[in-house]
C-alpha cells in the first residue's frame, strides 16, 4: 500500500499501519453501503461493475470489457450465466480506449464496442465514457438510439474455439469475430 499523493502518509501524521487500517475500514464501510443500497433497490455510480471479480469496485475511468488482443478469452468468461453482469451487478462498459483517455468525438472502435456491449450486457447496463470532462465534444452515432429489442439468451461461441460469438435479440443479431476484430449488429 502506498501513497496516491507523494508524502501523504507523513503529511497526515499516519503510519503505514494507520493507512492499512483506514483502507480496511473504508472497504468495509463501502461493502456495507453497497449491501444496504442494493437491498433498498437503489443505485450509486461507484457500484457499477466495470470488470473483474463480482465484488470488484467500479471505476470512474472504466475500460471496454472486450479488447482486441484478448477478445475471445474475455467473451468466453463474459458469455457465462454466472458472470457478475447477469447475476448481481449493473454493468458499465466504456468506449475504447477507455480509462478516461482518448477523444470522445472519435469513436475509433465503435462497432466493436457496441457489439461487445450487446453481447455481454446484463439486465442493467450502461455504454459510454468514464469521466472525460464537460468541455469535450461527444460523438453520438445513430446506432446508440436503435431499438435492438430484448436479448433472447446469453451470448455464445459459434463453435468451440472459433473466436466467433453471437447473441440474438428480439430485433437484432449481434456478432463479434475476434479473429478479425469485427463487430456487427444486424437488424431483423
Amino acid at each position: 500500500m502506498g501513497d496516491n499523493t507523494p508524502n501523504a502518509i507523513q503529511d497526515m501524521g499516519l503510519t503505514p499501519a494507520d493507512l492499512l487500517q483506514l483502507t480496511y475500514s473504508y472497504n468495509a464501510t463501502m461493502l456495507a453501503l453497497r449491501a444496504r443500497l442494493l437491498s433498498a433497490g437503489k443505485f450509486a455510480w461507484q457500484f457499477l461493475w466495470t470488470g473483474g471479480p463480482a465484488d470488484a469496485k467500479g471505476s470512474t475511468c472504466p475500460e471496454p470489457l472486450v479488447h482486441q488482443a484478448t477478445c475471445a478469452s474475455e467473451l468466453r468468461l463474459l458469455c457465462n450465466s454466472s458472470s457478475p453482469q447477469y447475476t448481481q451487478r449493473a454493468m458499465l462498459y466504456s468506449f475504447s480506449p477507455g480509462g478516461c483517455k482518448g477523444d470522445p468525438s472519435n469513436l475509433e472502435f465503435f462497432e466493436q464496442d457496441l457489439a461487445g456491449f450487446l453481447l455481454t450486457r446484463g439486465p442493467a447496463a450502461w455504454l459510454g465514457h468514464g469521466w472525460l470532462d464537460c468541455s469535450r465534444n461527444y460523438s453520438y452515432p445513430p446506432a446508440l438510439s436503435a431499438d435492438y429489442g430484448e436479448p433472447t439468451g446469453f451470448c455464445s461461441e459459434s463453435a468451440p474455439n472459433s473466436g466467433i460469438f453471437n447473441r440474438d435479440y428480439t430485433k437484432a443479431t449481434v456478432k463479434m469475430d475476434c479473429n478479425s476484430w469485427t463487430g456487427s449488429v444486424t437488424m431483423k
